[in-house]
């Protein structure tokens, strides 16, 4: 007799997370959170030290049969520390308006579960602060493009209508950094872990 309850049980439980991965299901929510910026130098005499930003704004998910579509928008700040070769150091800000179009899968079931995903990202510069000091020069500057792309990955937990994710973004927009005397090549790329609510 236990026996045959312990595999009815197992048979209702696999059931139930197998209805919940299959079943269509739409999701619309808020998102905040921090990044840590850096700029790849490879092969550069400059180097770059990670700053701290946030991001805020709107997510939608669209799941069905264990995958899902997550179409994002939100506003972030990049920020970026750079020391080139002659020992001045600059800081540049970016605000953009990001939109990043995540495929991933979803594990679990009655509210806890796990999440992994990948895809494209859109950024559209919408305000650009370059603070390059005196020790630097006005000839140096880090021409960061109006229209940029990446490609992001990660993975998240849900608890119930709350959600934590941890990605990484690699730039592929190659931006123009001058030192006064060399001009360099470079990509912004970035850790962001953020906290999310779901309406429903």
């Amino acid at each position: 007799m236990k026996k045959l309850l312990l595999t009815l049980g197992i048979f209702l439980a696999v059931t139930a997370v197998s209805k919940a991965q299959l079943l269509p299901k739409v999701q619309f929510g808020i998102k905040g959170g921090v990044n840590l910026s850096s700029l790849s130098n490879s092969g550069s005499t400059f180097s770059s030290e990670n700053r701290a930003g946030y991001l805020g704004g709107i997510w939608a998910r669209f799941g069905a049969l264990g995958f899902n579509f997550q179409p994002e928008l939100y506003i972030t700040s990049k920020n970026v520390d750079i020391n080139n070769s002659n020992g001045a150091a600059s800081s540049a800000k970016f605000t953009s308006i990001d939109v990043p179009l995540l495929l991933g899968g979803k594990i679990g079931a009655f509210g806890l579960g796990g999440r992994f995903y990948a895809g494209p990202l859109l950024s559209f510069a919408i305000n650009k602060d370059n603070n390059l000091g005196s020790a630097v020069g006005s000839a140096t500057r880090f021409d960061y493009k109006s229209s940029n792309f990446a490609i992001t990955a990660g993975a998240g937990i849900d608890i119930s209508k709350i959600s934590i994710d941890l990605r990484y973004e690699a730039g592929l927009t190659k931006q123009n950094y001058f030192d006064g005397s060399t001009n360099y090549k470079t990509r912004v790329s970035l850790f962001n872990l953020s906290l999310a609510y779901a309406f429903l």
